[in-house]
């Protein structure tokens, strides 16, 4: 890796010897400055795991990226600087849909003093680390749980409504997400295929971008709007998000087109 072409990607000046410390400041640095995104299974693009494509994509094209791309990213460049780093499978509300939540999501174990859990790549995630243990951790406004569950499962959620994720200390290697990668950008049951999703944090508050609505999360609580024009949505992804894309008409006609038809259907529902 060019460890210099990432460290300016994330705007990041501090050092980086493997210590707590840099490990909490390249967590935000890398969550500050590279959105989560899915919006290239809406563009056509395939999502590929392999390193180099995605340093690629998220380091030298600017763009952003979704679990699988963001933490190998981010487990490559703390590799490269000396962190001890496993790969995890997370299960996404495994507690409901059961075995088909496995590998649904790659989080990250980097041992330090104590074993951290690390993960920049989550709607429903943590600005810093988290220890592991059973318990709560605050951080600002926002607060998280990881409970121990039967057998080696562990399960992380967040105050905050959103799904939770289900892990095991079992390592994995990159190749083993990718049937499940596959799966999560071209099945029609997949919600990555439905749905557009932008995420960025700030020190502040954290901005979600689903199809068309907007949801900002601060210490203030959870405030939504919907988006009803290109002109904003354009602006939306290129100044709050960062993301410089050509030719978006055709996405947002999508986009608009996909919340119309879901406001119909919940007011068939009423």
């Amino acid at each position: 890796m060019n460890v210099e072409a990432y460290l300016e990607r994330i705007d990041y000046r501090g050092g980086l010897e493997p210590s707590w410390e840099t490990l909490r400041g390249l967590h935000r640095a890398h969550l500050f400055a590279i959105p989560y995104e899915n919006l290239d299974i809406h563009l056509g693009s395939p999502l590929l795991l392999d390193e180099e494509a995605i340093f690629k994509k998220l380091v030298l094209k600017k763009r952003g990226g979704w679990c699988y791309e963001m933490n190998a990213l981010f487990a490559w460049a703390l590799r490269q600087v000396g962190f001890e780093v496993t790969l995890l499978a997370g299960a996404v509300n495994r507690d409901k849909l059961g075995f088909e939540a496995d590998s649904s999501h790659l989080v990250l174990l980097v041992e330090l003093d104590k074993q951290y859990l690390v993960d920049v790549g989550f709607g429903n995630g943590f600005l810093e680390p988290l220890q592991l243990r059973e318990g709560t951790q605050r951080q600002h406004y926002l607060t998280y749980h990881l409970e121990r569950l039967n057998g080696a499962w562990w399960r992380y959620r967040q105050d905050h409504a959103g799904p939770n994720y289900d892990f095991t200390l079992a390592s994995h290697k990159l190749a083993a997400f990718a049937d499940k990668c596959h799966y999560l950008q071209t099945s029609p049951d997949s919600g990555f295929v439905r749905v557009t999703v932008c995420q960025r944090f700030f020190p502040d508050r954290v901005l979600s971008l689903r199809g068309a609505v907007l949801e900002t999360l601060d210490s203030g609580g959870s405030h939504e709007r919907v988006i009803e024009s290109f002109a904003e949505y354009k602006r939306l992804l290129t100044k709050d998000f960062d993301l410089l894309l050509p030719n978006l008409e055709p996405l947002w006609e999508r986009v608009w087109q996909s919340h119309l038809e879901w406001q119909a259907f919940l007011k068939g529902q009423a």
